[in-house]
């Protein structure tokens, strides 16, 4: 059965919803203010000639889409702003979930939708702007664009659970890194790789994850975001002693005469009905 085309909105939604959902919220602010500038201008005065009859002409066709285009752009871009922000926070969940869970076996029982969001979330948590660009689905096709800087890296990702990738996909990925201009690449699987795929993607930048490396990965990550600041104790006070003969509380004097002029001690505060003294380096 034919797949229903969409209409351009629809794909337009579909887009933004793969960007991160600031940049649809910032898209929806500018088209609006841009085409309702562009639909709040005058109307020209009555054409004379030709040409000013076809400048009326032009202004009023800009005029009477800008008029419908200042809520149907915006309301695109901001529909997918809402789905981009939705799908972040389920594949924040999907994240945490999996890396409360041991060994490959979260990996091998997810989708391979699923799986992309993980790994999206992943290099998301490392510092990465992320661009899900979907892939051909399952098998095949860039799955993420990773920005960081001035620098692109491509990551297609492959779940393809207990199965061995072999040289040929590897090969290929690397074929579109080079026509994109990609700085490096990441495969990721939650299987394993052949001999052949290692030892062809050691003289390429690409990285090979597997299903094990990828689960040490987010193990790590998860060790390195939990374990919080110490927080820093200010040094305490030292407490005020009380009285050893009366039991009322010291205070300090410095002392103005004698063999210990100058320096500090403990005496008590109902002096001179009490004499007790003692010196201030004797508390602890």
């Amino acid at each position: 059965m034919a797949r229903k085309k969409s209409s351009p909105v629809e794909d337009l939604v579909i887009v933004i919803s793969k960007l991160p959902w600031w940049i649809g919220v910032a898209l929806a602010l500018v088209s609006y203010v841009v085409l309702h500038s562009m639909a709040s201008r005058p109307m020209l005065p009555t054409a004379a000639t030709p040409g000013q009859m076809g400048d009326a002409a032009v202004r009023s066709i800009t005029t009477t889409l800008a008029m419908f285009g200042q809520y149907v752009l915006p309301f695109a871009f901001g529909l997918g702003a809402v789905l981009s922000a939705v799908a972040a926070a389920r594949q924040k969940k999907l994240y945490d979930t999996t890396a409360s869970r041991p060994g490959v076996g979260a990996l091998n029982d997810m989708s391979w939708q699923e799986f992309e969001m993980l790994v999206s979330e992943h290099y998301r948590r490392k510092g990465f702007q992320v661009i899900r660009e979907g892939g051909n689905g399952p098998d095949g096709g860039i799955d993420l664009v990773l920005r960081q800087k001035d620098e692109i890296y491509l990551v297609q990702c492959k779940q393809w659970k207990a199965y061995k990738v072999g040289v040929q996909p590897v090969r290929e990925f690397y074929g579109v890194m080079a026509s994109r201009g990609a700085a490096g690449g990441y495969f990721v699987t939650s299987g394993e790789y052949t001999a052949d795929a290692k030892s062809f993607a050691q003289g390429c930048n690409v990285e090979l994850i597997d299903g094990q490396k990828l689960r040490l990965m987010i193990n790590a990550a998860r060790t390195k975001s939990a374990i919080a600041p110490q927080s820093i104790t200010p040094p305490q006070a030292a407490s005020t002693p009380a009285c050893p003969k009366c039991g009322k509380e010291m205070v300090r004097r410095v002392a103005r005469q004698g063999s210990n002029a100058g320096k500090e001690f403990w005496g008590c505060s109902s002096f001179p009905k009490c004499k007790a003294v003692f010196p201030l380096e004797g508390t602890h």
